[in-house]
């Protein structure tokens, strides 16, 4: 008999996005030996425009641009289950799709980098002599302290993000602080955050940094230990000198969906949803379906300067949230059964509208 065809799994081909998809793909493996799974890796839009004409005018990314692509190769049949990252599905999905299984949310929080003194200090080797950092008509890089938090960054400092939602709660907090548009992927930042003397910090989810092998080290140093050669997704280098610090979801929400993976398949295939059950978290799918429903409800997309998140509490789901759409902050919180989620955001976003 001819052997059954694997399964294909759709992924962009950032080093993100394919450390996401490898773990999908290993859990799979796992749940169902007899079964051959494969990465199926596709450019989306976004991917082409974030480099291109988004990066030139700081426009935000439009909703889908990073999905698209990936849910037309499952609606054509030439992918079996699509791996996102679940801030960047839209909250309407096109018909004969469904979000079949969320993975077990990690960290959702953010992480403030930031460069060392030491690396302030440091002068570049170009063609074999010293050369200054910066010209003399700009500043020196600055660098600073381990363990350093939002409130002691000095007055005027620039935090890069690509985030509405972290701009606006940046300033809410420090309206002191200016805030730059950033492009690129977790590297590419790392790299000019190093590097551009005009940026000061630079704001990251975490749960993008683990899933890239980056660690936080006791001392504040981050660094990227070698993954296993098999993997083939490539970590990218964090420069030398580099520190961070967590900063408590108190302090900044988080977008929602952030640090869940999202598999996306077509509906009504049991193959795949019975697939997508092994893969499933309970508690996570409950949570981020109320964080969803709320983002419908507000009528916004990935780029809406609104931020929320749901845990579960004594059986119960606790939602907060905070929106920026009128101009200044609003903030909210429910509380209510596990078991209505959708119910749940809809209530938080009429507080908020």
């Amino acid at each position: 008999m001819p052997a059954e065809p694997p399964i294909r799994i759709a992924t962009r081909g950032s080093p993100l996005a394919l450390a996401q998809a490898e773990t999908v793909a290993a859990l799979c493996r796992a749940a169902f030996p007899r079964l051959r799974f494969e990465l199926k890796i596709i450019r989306t839009t976004g991917d082409k425009l974030q480099k291109a004409t988004l990066a030139r005018t700081g426009e935000g990314v439009p909703k889908g641009l990073f999905t698209k692509e990936l849910e037309v190769a499952l609606l054509r049949g030439q992918a079996d289950l699509a791996v996102h990252s679940l801030k960047d599905l839209p909250t309407e999905l096109p018909a004969g799709l469904t979000l079949g299984a969320v993975l077990k949310r990690a960290d959702p929080g953010d992480v403030l980098v930031y460069r060392s003194e030491a690396l302030a200090r440091q002068t570049h080797v170009v063609a074999g002599a010293q050369a200054r950092d910066w010209e003399p008509s700009t500043r020196p890089r600055r660098g600073f302290p381990p363990h350093l938090r939002l409130a002691d960054l000095p007055a005027g400092a620039v935090v890069a993000t690509s985030s509405p939602r972290r701009r606006e709660q940046l300033l809410a907090l420090r309206a002191d602080l200016h805030v730059r548009e950033i492009r690129g992927n977790v590297g590419t930042r790392l790299q000019k955050l190093a590097e551009r003397a005009e940026l000061d910090a630079l704001l990251l989810a975490a749960a993008g940094l683990e899933r890239l092998g980056m660690k936080i080290g006791e001392d504040g140093t981050l660094s990227c230990p070698v993954l296993d050669s098999a993997s083939i997704s490539a970590p990218p280098a964090v420069p030398d000198g580099l520190l961070a610090v967590r900063l408590p979801v108190e302090e900044i929400l988080p977008a929602v969906g952030q640090a869940a993976i999202g598999v996306e398949i077509r509906a009504g295939d049991t193959r795949l949803e019975a697939i997508c059950a092994r893969l499933n978290h309970h508690d996570t799918f409950q949570c981020v379906s109320a964080e969803r429903a709320f983002l419908r409800a507000m009528g916004g997309g990935c780029q809406a300067p609104v931020a929320a998140l749901a845990r579960v509490v004594e059986g119960q789901i606790r939602l907060r949230g905070i929106s920026f759409r009128s101009g200044a902050a609003r903030r909210g919180e429910v509380r209510g059964d596990l078991k209505q989620p959708v119910a749940l955001g809809e209530a938080l976003a009429e507080q908020l509208q």
